[in-house]
């Protein structure tokens, strides 16, 4: 239970971008001039930010993914967008504020409550020594990172009855940040995801099936209750999915989200595919993920996608790869 404890003297990153002192998207405009094209690339990052005792010795690899993601933003090839999972410990909260993002904005913190309760048990007993006790010790590990501003934030915690095992040590939930591109007649709506773990969380498979298939519902109503429908929509996260066709199944069921993977595996002429995959489902092998959905005035789809910190340039820096993938965003002026 002091896993999570390590960070309680580091504060949640936090910046603010103004409107003004936002940088002009590269924008390509038809002869007519009614028809316009621009590109936003989003990553997904779990960037193993546990704290001790659950992982030690990570300050460093920390340290690097936050100098990397600057670097990179100092020569312009940074990712417009980082979502960030499992920055628990202060040296993660510390990578993700020194990553130089001008607007930063975190997930559910300790205290959030869930707006929508889940009164249902799950299938079996809580038990204290794996963390469900019903209070939580940090808060959900996620963040969200834009080079653009971001113009509302809401937060949503899934709840102490939507969580299984050690995973209730955390407050976990999903959390929107609407960002303004300028000249683009709608925000993007973006949002971030942690979700239930399987055997990490100690739990038995019914109760963190269970937690996982209430989590699923609860992000579905959120974004369906949140979201600005004449804005694009992109969902990320780490969804813990991989290799379990129940969760698939489940999550499914309530999310209408177009899945990158599907897309860019069944056209690679239309979608740019830089990483390496396997089989005819890619999405099974991987907990890292992004889905998307076109707004009523701007239409989005991606383009290309490939990993980050994966270790073929330096060293993997963390438990995960980073997922990037470059939208095109799409609208037209009236006639």
């Amino acid at each position: 239970m002091i896993v999570l404890l390590t960070s309680c003297g580091t504060p949640p990153p936090s910046r603010v971008l103004s409107i003004d002192g936002t940088s002009r998207p590269a924008i390509k405009t038809s002869s007519d001039g009614l028809r316009h094209r621009a590109e936003l690339s989003v990553l997904t990052y779990n960037i193993e930010g546990l704290g001790w005792p659950a992982r030690t010795g990570r300050s460093k690899q920390l340290a690097q993914i936050g100098q990397t993601l600057r670097e990179l933003r100092e020569r312009d090839e940074a990712p417009d967008i980082v979502m960030f999972q499992e920055m628990f410990s202060g040296s993660a909260k510390r990578a993700v504020l020194a990553s130089g993002y001008p607007a930063i904005e975190t997930g559910p913190r300790r205290t959030t409550r869930t707006y929508q309760p889940t009164l249902d048990k799950l299938p079996g007993k809580a038990k204290a020594k794996r963390g469900e006790f019903g209070l939580h010790l940090t808060g959900s590990g996620i963040a969200i990172a834009s080079r653009y501003p971001i113009i509302h934030v809401e937060r949503h915690a899934y709840g102490r009855r939507a969580c299984a095992g050690l995973d209730c040590l955390a407050n976990k939930g999903i959390m929107l940040a609407r960002i303004a591109m300028p000249e683009l007649p709608a925000p993007i709506d973006l949002y971030n995801t942690h979700m239930n773990s399987r055997g990490a969380s100690k739990a038995p498979a019914p109760r963190n099936l269970a937690a996982h298939d209430r989590q699923a519902l609860a992000a579905s109503r959120f974004i369906a209750e949140t979201e600005d429908r004449d804005a694009p929509q992109i969902l990320g996260g780490d969804f813990n999915m991989r290799h379990s066709e129940e969760r698939w199944e489940n999550f499914s069921h309530y999310h209408p989200l177009d899945l990158v993977h599907e897309t860019c595996a069944a056209s690679a002429a239309k979608c740019e595919v830089l990483m390496s995959w396997d089989g005819d489902e890619p999405w099974m092998d991987t907990q890292d993920l992004q889905f998307y959905a076109s707004g009523a005035k701007v239409a989005i789809r991606p383009i290309r996608v490939e990993a980050m910190f994966d270790g073929t340039r330096g060293e993997r820096l963390s438990d995960h790869d980073g997922f990037l993938v470059t939208y095109e965003l799409r609208w037209s002026e009236p006639p």
